[in-house]
């Protein structure tokens, strides 16, 4: 295994390797004005939501990895402390990366990568029109980690208004992530997309407590099919099925199979489809 001492790599090689390791990561697409009122636009891809109550977020306008220059957005933050955090989908992706372009102060880049000024309600800054949800911020600290070339400075950021597109909503008025179809940015030129095969759910740890790997059978949990996935999920009930109703399940579904490594595969096909009641059944047919 490769150890680095961050203090030993020159910041290009550094960012590329955090970059690539901490992603994927969701890209704030922000919208600020200067004190004049000229408009900028840029995506930043240090970013998250770290409070609801008061709803949070927080992103990062780092210094340039190669002159230390502060971005136009930090400027614009500090003479008016209000920012739009728009979400980045994939039929907007091009044009945010475009905007990321470092353009001279005062140009705008609502122009420069085709995207429609939308005003805001509770703040300066507009919005972008083209992205589906919208957040309205107020800007509560800025914390600056450096004067550094590739130092970070962090704007934590009040949600006041949000804005969500009816195109992205299921019938019960909640985000449709599929609909939503987001992007996530990962090392160098790479994205990632949130939509269609690449979602899946993973079901929260049991109520009131899960039995936890190290409680499944031996023979089970030293498994050479089921994978360490296979196993969270296993861990992840509080009880085990009835005896009566393993019994059961083994007359209806289990018959003419025999065999450790048989059952293990036919439990394997059933955990990755979620079915985790039906694949403990199967695993402990073997014991019946």
């Amino acid at each position: 295994m490769l150890t680095i001492d961050p203090k030993e790599l020159p910041i290009p090689a550094l960012q590329a390797y955090l970059s690539h390791a901490v992603a994927p990561r969701p890209v704030a697409f922000v919208s600020t004005i200067d004190k004049k009122g000229n408009p900028n636009l840029s995506p930043f891809s240090f970013f998250n939501l770290f409070s609801t109550s008061p709803p949070v977020a927080v992103f990062s306008p780092a210094r340039s990895g190669r002159t230390g220059a502060v971005k136009h957005t930090h400027e614009n933050i500090l003479e008016v402390p209000e920012a739009v955090i728009n979400v980045v989908t994939y039929d907007m992706v091009q044009q945010t990366s475009l905007s990321s372009t470092e353009y001279a102060k005062g140009v705008n880049e609502f122009e420069k990568a085709g995207f429609t000024m939308l005003a805001s309600e509770a703040i300066k800054p507009p919005r972008v029109k083209e992205s589906p949800i919208q957040m309205e911020c107020k800007v509560k600290q800025v914390i600056e980690l450096g004067q550094n070339p590739g130092a970070g400075n962090l704007v934590i950021c009040e949600i006041v208004l949000i804005h969500i597109s009816e195109a992205v909503m299921n019938e019960k008025k909640f985000i449709d992530q599929n609909k939503l179809d987001l992007v996530g940015r990962l090392g160098a030129n790479w994205y990632v997309r949130a939509s269609g095969n690449a979602l899946f759910e993973v079901t929260k740890p049991s109520f009131p407590h899960g039995i936890g790997v190290n409680s499944i059978p031996e023979k089970i949990r030293n498994s050479t099919v089921l994978t360490g996935n296979n196993l969270g999920q296993l861990g992840n009930v509080h009880q085990l099925p009835a005896r009566e109703d393993v019994l059961a399940y083994k007359t209806q579904h289990l018959k003419n199979v025999s065999g450790e490594k048989e059952l293990h595969t036919i439990a394997k096909k059933l955990l990755d489809e979620g079915r985790v009641e039906e694949g403990w059944k199967t695993l402990l047919s073997n014991e019946e």
